[in-house]
């Protein structure tokens, strides 16, 4: 059904696009087929002459803005369009038949159910009109932008029945809506590029920091460029220190040359201009001395612009695109403002530079020059700064030699990562190595070393192991403040965090009253060794510190033997391939094999104070992990109880301590409650008294006396020895299931 026509005969009808139809005689009374058309009689004219000036009623008007209109019969199922509307459609009047299905051959799917959607959604809403944009397939296949927009019609009680309104080509405003989409996406397009930048750069701390970000992936992309280059100004020099993107090498007269005007980036720089050049040609035209690399340029536009900060021009960047393209405004207003941003961030960079460079210079200064020569052993060390931040801490290791052939092992970490932090630990290391080499006990060195902290009137304190080594008996006295206790291996690489007693942290523990530091004597057998190092090696944000220290024990127990490479290999497997945000300093102290011998014997030795009878705790959970290691098996708790029973003998009989020593013997012929030849677990506790142990027979209401009733129940032999100005009680015990063994090692001893 085609809509209504109430053009009256002879007015053009802007719709159809006809012109004005003449009267026919036959139909029209009182024409004249002789008369000229709109003539009277002798000439004159008898039909008025359309008016130019004359109203146009309002279809005419519709019609003229490529609107028509419609009536939709809801109940009927009928869509009527008028002549201009069906122009919209691009159907004839013989196409349309009057319905709505009718018209989706001239809408995409997807278009017909937004539309119907739009009318849907109106209806069940009660609203009282709708409208929607949506194409239309015209003949030549050509897509047309629409808009329709209609009133609905309700009866008394709400009930839709009837739709009226407009339909009309809204091509131009969407392509103006186009324009301004693409303009607003454009805006868009160079803010987000101005905030990547920006967030990319506010990372950087350095000068390399900022070049990571300017040459690494997307780096040039987020300038709206193909390739990039930087370099700063040093006085009258210009030096490259960043490229990306450009192909080939840089020739070496490029990478620095004296500042002058013929070569872009040092002309921006020393003019202070920023140049916008469309093609490859223009920029050979203005810098002829490029010519001989013309393969390595881009044939496209290239930017010029000097970074600028503080009224001073620090450096020049390049962008360079593979297209030639004419600058607009917009596109020059952006590279001056992402130029800025460069300026400020590489500005920022070089100034954190010289402070580190002073910093690291300072830090230097106060750390040993030179790590003393030994008798008896080998000592190495290593520290590394922070691989992130000012590259400066308080960490610090020191070597001392003492009195009596000893030496002195310190590691040590003072609060913060700044120059008062390398400050304060230069002052620290200093006064700590003059009490020790005036020959202290470790607990008097911590003790007044702390005091000298708290003196110093700062808010930082510090955390620090001090390890006094006898490397030609192998004893070893530990004292810790707040610090990481000493990592020992044998020869048979049989690892173990022995437990050190500790205090608070140095500074601090004045600051409370508390400047106490207990001391642990250890024992180093021949060809063991011994690991002393700051939490910057296992320590990593967001991670457990048992994992780091397992991580640790691990490394330590599959590496190097030699102790340089193990140095090495804790630095690259540990810090520096996890990136670490901390310094980190170690020490790595080896005990010489004794004379004659490759291998020994495996042994752990503690000294247990008489005054401090937690001391047989600490024993106890030595053992636990060391007959763990051993394979001891179910005898493991009875060699527990054995050493309980020895040390509180020997700390409540005695006016001495307690040394325990505990060995692995290899399989020999000894006395053995399962037979044959097994290896043997033996444990020696040691004191001062020449008093001899006697056997007791206790009764059944007696309080004490079995405890060597005990050991002599739970072991396979036991006895006692002398030992200079006193004796050893020891006991022996055959490990369970073990038929095959490997050769037996020489005792050093």
């Amino acid at each position: 059904m085609t809509g209504r026509n109430t053009t009256p005969p002879g007015r053009y009808d802007p719709r159809r696009g006809v012109p004005p139809r003449a009267p026919d005689p036959e139909t029209d009374p009182g024409s004249d087929p002789d008369a000229v058309p709109g003539a009277g009689p002798g000439g004159a004219s008898s039909v008025p002459s359309p008016d130019p000036l004359a109203p146009l009623d309002l279809r005419e008007r519709l019609a003229l803005n490529r609107t028509g209109t419609f009536d939709w019969d809801l109940d009927g199922a009928t869509l009527e369009l008028d002549a201009c509307a069906l122009d919209v459609f691009d159907l004839r009047p013989d196409e349309y038949d009057g319905r709505s299905s009718t018209l989706t051959a001239r809408l995409p799917p997807e278009e017909g159910y937004r539309l119907d959607a739009a009318v849907s959604q109106a209806v069940q809403d009660g609203a009282p009109s709708y409208g929607a944009y949506f194409r239309v397939h015209c003949r030549d296949g050509s897509p047309r932008w629409t808009h329709a927009q209609g009133r609905i019609l309700r009866t008394a009680d709400g009930r839709p029945y009837r739709i009226t309104g407009l339909v009309r080509e809204a091509g131009t405003e969407m392509a103006d809506s186009v324009l301004l989409r693409s303009l607003q996406e454009n805006r868009q397009r160079q803010t987000a590029m101005v905030q990547q930048t920006t967030a990319a750069l506010s990372r950087a701390l350095s000068v390399a920091d900022v070049t990571r970000v300017l040459t690494g992936t997307g780096g040039a992309r987020r300038f709206g460029a193909d390739a990039l280059i930087l370099g700063l100004v040093d006085n009258d020099r210009f030096e490259v220190i960043a490229i990306t993107g450009l192909p080939g090498a840089t020739p070496e007269d490029m990478m620095a040359s004296r500042l002058d005007d013929t070569l872009p980036l040092s002309d921006a720089a020393l003019s202070r201009r920023a140049a916008f050049l469309s093609s490859r040609g223009e920029l050979m035209a203005r810098y002829p001395r490029l010519r001989p690399y013309l393969d390595r340029v881009p044939s496209g536009s290239a930017v010029f612009l000097p970074l600028v900060a503080q009224d001073r021009v620090i450096a020049a960047l390049g962008l360079f695109n593979t297209e030639p393209k004419q600058h607009s405004a917009e596109d020059r207003n952006l590279a001056l403002a992402l130029a800025g941003v460069v300026a400020q961030s590489l500005q920022r960079a070089m100034l954190f530079d010289q402070e580190r460079e002073f910093a690291t210079g300072l830090q230097a200064t106060m750390l040993p020059r030179r790590v003393p020569e030994i008798a008896g052993g080998e000592v190495t060390v290593r520290y590394h700064a922070a691989s992130t931040g000012r590259d400066i801490g308080g960490d610090w290791y020191d070597v001392i030699p003492l009195p009596q052939g000893r030496i002195g092992l310190v590691v040590g970490d003072v609060q913060g990562h700044d120059t008062h932090a390398a400050a304060v630990m230069g002052q620290l290391r200093i006064a700590l190595r003059a009490y020790a080499t005036e020959g202290h006990s470790p607990e008097t060195v911590l003790v007044r070393a702390s005091r000298f902290l708290a003196e110093l009137e700062t808010e930082r304190f510090a955390t620090c192991t001090y390890v006094q080594a006898d490397l030609e008996s192998g004893a070893l006295h530990v004292a810790r403040a707040g610090h990481l206790g000493p990592l020992v291996w044998d020869a048979a690489r049989h690892t173990d965090w022995h437990p050190v007693r500790g205090g608070l942290p140095l500074g601090l523990a004045t600051a409370f009253g508390q400047d106490h530091f207990p001391e642990t004597q250890l024992f180093l057998e021949p060809d063991s060794a011994l690991l002393l190092c700051t939490d910057g090696l296992v320590e990593q944000p967001g991670q457990d510190i048992t994992a780091g220290i397992d991580a640790l024990t691990a490394a330590v127990r599959d590496g190097p033997a030699e102790l340089e490479a193990l140095a090495d290999r804790l630095s690259d497997q540990l810090w520096a391939r996890s990136g670490s945000g901390d310094d980190m300093a170690l020490v790595l102290l080896h005990r010489a094999p004794a004379a004659g011998t490759t291998t020994i014997t495996p042994r752990f030795r503690l000294h247990v104070h008489q005054a401090d009878p937690s001391g047989a705790s600490e024993v106890r959970a030595m053992l636990r992990r060391t007959m763990d290691q051993w394979r001891a098996g179910s005898i493991a708790y009875d060699i527990e109880v054995a050493a309980t029973e020895l040390i509180t003998n020997a700390l409540t009989h005695t006016d001495s301590g307690a040394l325990v020593t505990v060995e692995l013997l290899p399989p020999g012929p000894g006395p053995g409650r399962a037979g044959g030849p097994r290896r043997r677990v033996r444990l020696e506790v040691e004191d001062r008294s020449s008093r001899w142990p006697r056997r007791r027979t206790p009764g059944e209401t007696a309080t004490s006396g079995r405890g060597l009733m005990m050991v002599e129940a739970l072991s396979d032999v036991w006895g006692a020895e002398p030992r200079g100005s006193g004796k050893a009680l020891w006991c022996e015990f055959a490990l369970p299931g073990e038929e095959h063994h490997p050769p037996a090692r020489p005792r050093p001893d």
